[in-house]
């Protein structure tokens, strides 16, 4: 259990905080501020425990597979509770965790074939501005809605196009059935 690992593990471990506080309202006015800086928290621990995996040469079986299942329970996590707080339309949701959940598919069959999909610039820019939109729709400030709306439809459109760029560059996965 490296530092890497114990990262992932602690984002998972601050989800539940992160959904009790901004659904519960536990903080009262500050929850919504608390809630923000858990999902910030938890949101940098995977920036900082790919990056030490990494630099020191730490990757695990545990890592590759928590890690990824991680910021989707954290990014999922949000977004559902978003929805429940009338901030984020529930269809846009069911588009962002319908491309997650083909990309897992992805790569379990990929993984299956001996293969490693790398994640591509395009599923990066995604989750960039899943993240800033999650930010934005916790924070609710009524002065940045065009901004919220703008980077929520900026998030949408990156999901779609890096689904697509990610079946187009690995179509052959399918192939490869043996």
């Amino acid at each position: 259990m490296n530092l890497p690992n114990k990262l992932t593990l602690a984002r998972v471990i601050m989800i539940p905080f992160f959904v009790v506080v901004l659904l519960a309202g536990l903080g009262g006015s500050a929850s919504k501020w608390i809630a923000l800086g858990i999902f910030i928290v938890a949101s940098l621990t995977d920036l900082l425990d790919g990056h030490i995996a990494r630099k020191y040469n730490l990757i695990t079986n545990f890592g590759k597979f928590m890690d990824p299942l991680a910021d989707k329970l954290l990014v999922c996590a949000a977004m559902i509770c978003l929805v429940e707080l009338g901030r984020l339309p529930a269809w846009i949701v069911i588009v962002i965790i319908s491309r997650e959940f083909i990309i897992s598919g992805f790569r379990l069959i990929a993984s299956d074939n001996g293969r490693v999909i790398a994640a591509s610039y395009w599923g990066k820019f995604k989750t960039t501005f899943q993240m800033l939109m999650i930010c934005l729709m916790i924070a609710d400030i009524s002065q940045l809605v065009y901004l919220t709306d703008i980077v929520m439809w900026i998030a949408l459109v990156l999901t779609v196009v890096s689904l697509i760029d990610y079946l187009i560059k690995n179509k052959d996965v399918l192939s490869e059935q043996h």
